[in-house]
C-alpha cells in the first residue's frame, strides 16, 4: 500500500497571473487554461494542502496604458480590481466543476456576487479544506495584486507565497524581450530590491 508523501507546505498562497488565463487568445479567459489551472489546484487540495489564490486582472483590463492616456489612476485601479473579481468567479466555477469546494472573497463589498474578505473567515475556510480565492486586490488603489498576494499570505499565515507566471523563474532582464537574460539560481529579498528586478512589484517584497 502506497501513501502520498507529506507536502512540504501545509498552507500556501498561490499568485496566478491574469495573463496566463488568456492562453493563446491574447485577451479574456481561455476555458482550457482555466480548467487546467483548476485541476492543478485540485491536485494540491487532494495532497492535503490548504490553498489560497490571488489572480491578477491583466487578461481583462490593464490600467497603466489608460493612465498614460489621461485616465484617473484611482478609476483605473478600481476597474482593475473588478477584473480580478471576474477572474476569481471564473476560477471558482472551474473548481466547482472539478468538485472542489471554493469561496471567493472580495476586498471591496459586492453583495450578491461574492463574500466580503475577512481574514478569520478565510483561515476557517482553509482549515475546512476549501480553496479561498482573494479578489479585488488590497481594496485600495496604487497597490498591485502582487502586494495583495503577499498581504493575504501574511494574514492567513501561509507557509509560502508562490507566484506562477509565464516564465521559468527570475531573470536578470525580461527573457521575452531579451534572449540573453540569465536565470538566477537563488536570490535574497535585498538583492531583488537592490537590482530592481521586475519579477514582482517591489513593494510586495518589503
Amino acid at each position: 500500500m502506497t501513501t502520498n508523501p507529506k507536502p512540504a507546505y501545509q498552507r500556501i498562497l498561490l499568485k496566478l497571473s491574469g495573463e496566463a488565463l488568456q492562453g493563446e487568445e491574447g485577451f479574456g479567459i481561455d476555458p482550457a487554461v482555466l480548467d487546467r489551472m483548476a485541476q492543478e489546484v485540485k491536485e494540491l487540495v487532494e495532497l492535503g494542502v490548504q490553498v489560497g489564490v490571488v489572480i491578477g486582472g491583466g487578461n481583462l483590463f490593464r490600467g497603466a496604458g489608460l493612465a498614460e492616456a489621461g485616465m484617473n489612476r484611482v478609476v483605473g485601479d478600481h476597474m482593475g480590481m473588478l477584473a480580478t473579481v471576474m477572474n476569481g468567479l471564473a476560477m471558482r466555477d472551474a473548481l466547482h466543476r472539478a468538485y472542489v469546494n471554493a469561496r471567493v472573497m472580495s476586498a471591496i463589498p459586492l453583495k450578491g456576487v461574492c463574500d466580503d474578505y475577512n481574514w478569520a473567515d478565510a483561515i476557517r475556510e482553509l482549515r475546512q479544506g476549501r480553496v479561498v480565492i482573494f479578489s479585488a486586490g488590497t481594496g485600495n488603489p496604487f497597490f498591485t495584486t502582487d502586494s495583495a498576494a503577499c498581504l493575504r499570505g501574511i494574514e492567513i499565515e501561509a507557509d509560502v507565497v508562490l507566484k506562477a507566471t509565464k516564465v521559468d523563474g527570475v531573470f536578470t532582464a525580461d527573457p521575452v524581450a531579451n534572449p540573453d537574460a540569465e536565470l538566477y539560481d537563488k536570490l535574497s529579498y535585498a538583492e531583488v530590491l537592490d537590482k530592481e528586478l521586475k519579477v514582482m512589484d517591489l513593494s510586495a517584497f518589503t
